[in-house]
């Protein structure tokens, strides 16, 4: 993880599926838990949404708080 990351989970937007267009920092732990099981995409994608599986998975979401654009 490059600490860069954190700051895409709250400005990038999810490119693609039944969330397209939702920020990765917003998506419902069912769908990460999901691609965790399935198979995380290739890249950045799949790099910054298996991060946010892991910071979902224990807690610590709010941790992103300070990050997210006013």
């Amino acid at each position: 993880m490059k600490p860069e990351d954190l700051q895409l989970l709250v400005t990038r937007s999810m490119p693609f599926g039944k969330y397209k267009g939702r920020l990765i920092a917003d998506l419902p732990g069912h769908y990460l838990n999901w691609f965790a099981r399935a198979g995380f995409p290739p890249g950045e994608i799949g790099r910054l949404l298996a991060l946010m599986q892991e910071i979902d998975h224990n807690g610590l979401a709010g941790l992103l708080e300070p990050l997210r654009p006013r």
